[in-house]
């Protein structure tokens, strides 16, 4: 982001710290607007980011016709309705049909659409679609489970409360024995 924008959101900030009452020549918050326009710069880069610049090539011909599951993946996204945290970990699979993409790819992917205003089952099938574009797998199977922030600090206050939301694609959605082989390997079943 240029110079000039992180100023503009900085000034936004500044403003939202005075109207909930607190003093901006405190110590303390002298600096606050700028490292919070930094930091919800870094949040949402998934906006600057593409596809083909996060795969970058690292697709790659495979006799493999077995599925690829990489869990655990760490995701950290900002809930479009509150702007809060909502944190989590994605697990993703895939079939291959003749080609597969670097196993870091994978976890690039889910960081590009959580790094963005999100809810929870449209990152989920983004990050289904994007696969599914890069290699043409045979099928797809992503499932996100998160803890929302927005859940937690307000309205429900619901401490213990996790969202898990799933999109299956191809063979994960036709194929009882290929959905059940993934529940099973991720132990959600």
């Amino acid at each position: 982001m240029s110079e000039e924008n992180t100023h503009a959101i900085a000034h936004c900030y500044h403003e939202i710290i005075d109207r909930v009452g607190e003093d901006m020549t405190r110590e303390g918050l002298l600096k606050t607007p700028q490292r919070a326009a930094k930091a919800i710069e870094f949040l949402t880069q998934g906006y600057r980011q593409s596809l083909e610049e996060i795969v970058n090539e690292a697709v790659f011909p495979s006799e493999n016709d077995e599925m690829v599951i990489v869990k655990d993946i760490e995701l950290y996204s900002l809930c479009e309705h509150h702007m809060l945290p909502f944190i989590g970990k994605a697990h993703v699979a895939y079939l291959p049909d003749g080609k597969v993409i670097g196993l870091s790819k994978i976890a690039r992917i889910v960081d590009m659409y959580a790094r963005r205003l999100q809810i929870q089952e449209q990152l989920t099938t983004q990050i289904a679609m994007a696969i599914e574009q890069v290699i043409g797998a045979r099928g797809v199977g992503v499932i996100i489970e998160a803890s929302h922030l927005c859940m937690m600090m307000r309205g429900v206050q619901k401490q213990n409360s996790v969202t898990t939301t799933s999109m299956m694609l191809g063979s994960f959605r036709d194929n009882q024995s290929t959905r059940e082989e993934f529940l099973t390997l991720v132990k959600l079943r």
